[in-house]
């Protein structure tokens, strides 16, 4: 297949392209380096990719019509992965979120519409679940219910790609990712954010009462679960499903704290901070249904994870060679809650 990645160089979309060169496919990337975090990190990440033959790097924003005229005429794969992401900068700038999510996405589906592609997968989020769904979070569980604007975009993407499908025969599933982790994870997220404010001997900030709890599922288990999803949607074209993709397990804000610090050898030092609009008090995913589909079983436990992200966190902060700024944008906060 020739697939194109949008978000081709964030932290899923990097490690997906270089697993899917590596199983002998063609790749695109589209991705526009927006600043909500420094753009030489993503640079970083697209390395790899760049020595391969089968790679084509596209730099363009999903909101820009002049960037889909610059894509490859043989794509006949879509995996939709670009997004502003974030909980709690979406609750500071919805406008923004609706615009890049929803106005994003429909321009990429009629793209996909006018090429003729036949092949979608769509990276939704576990927060579409809200709080008042029950745990372990099905997918025929209801999701009419979102808490930020995040959530409330990728539900409304959903629907989206369901539109198209029906209307266009697009086979399309969409992937419900639960709190992803791992090596190259964006800075502002938890698990990277504390690993850095550890090594630097700063306090973390722990909301609420550190018992709220996340479905923390390693990028390699994502990564088999996306490849799974790719080889269903060619058994069965014309197909569409929602699918979780999570760990199906849950960690304790207080003790993934505890994994890292053990990982980065450290006694953390820990600010109690109070809850925050948007955070859902847990989240835990129900993947027999990606089981049954395609055979998806995540196989990474948390704790080996975290060594595995703490390995890779030291080599490069450790390194002459490795010096990017990691400067977030000022109004982007450590995504506690989740996030992809």
């Amino acid at each position: 297949m020739k697939i194109l990645i949008t978000g081709g160089a964030g932290f899923i979309g990097s490690h997906l392209g270089e697993r899917l060169l590596g199983t002998g496919h063609a790749v695109v990337a589209l991705d526009n380096f927006d600043p909500f975090y420094d753009p030489s990190i993503k640079e970083s990440n697209l390395a790899r990719a760049r020595d391969h033959h089968g790679f084509t790097e596209i730099r363009g924003d999903i909101r820009d019509p002049a960037a889909y005229a610059r894509l490859p005429e043989d794509i006949d794969t879509v995996i939709h992965l670009a997004a502003r992401a974030g909980v709690r900068p979406s609750i500071e700038d919805p406008d923004l979120y609706v615009d890049v999510n929803l106005r994003g996405t429909s321009l990429l589906l009629e793209f996909i519409r006018a090429r003729g592609i036949r092949r979608l997968l769509f990276g939704s989020s576990s927060s579409v679940y809200g709080d008042s769904a029950p745990v372990p979070f099905s997918e025929n569980d209801p999701s009419d219910r979102p808490i930020s604007p995040y959530a409330a975009t990728k539900r409304a993407g959903e629907l989206l790609v369901h539109a198209h499908g029906h209307l266009f025969g697009i086979g399309a599933l969409c992937l419900r990712f639960f709190t992803v982790y791992g090596p190259r994870q964006r800075p502002d997220l938890a698990i990277h954010k504390f690993a850095r404010m550890m090594h630097a001997g700063e306090s973390i900030p722990m909301f609420g009462d550190g018992t709220s709890e996340r479905d923390y599922t390693y990028i390699d288990d994502i990564l088999d679960g996306i490849e799974g999803a790719l080889e269903y949607l060619n058994r069965h074209p014309g197909a569409y499903d929602i699918v979780n993709l999570g760990g199906a397990r849950t960690i304790s804000l207080r003790d993934m704290i505890a994994h890292v610090a053990e990982a980065m050898d450290v006694e953390p030092r820990i600010s109690r901070m109070s809850e925050q609009a948007g955070d859902v008090r847990r989240t835990f995913a129900d993947v027999s249904k990606a089981e049954s589909l395609f055979g998806y079983r995540p196989s990474v436990p948390f704790p080996e994870g975290v060594r595995r992200f703490a390995d890779w966190f030291r080599a490069r902060h450790e390194s002459p060679r490795w010096q990017p700024a990691y400067r977030a944008q000022p109004h982007v906060h450590a995504a506690v809650a989740g996030g992809r």
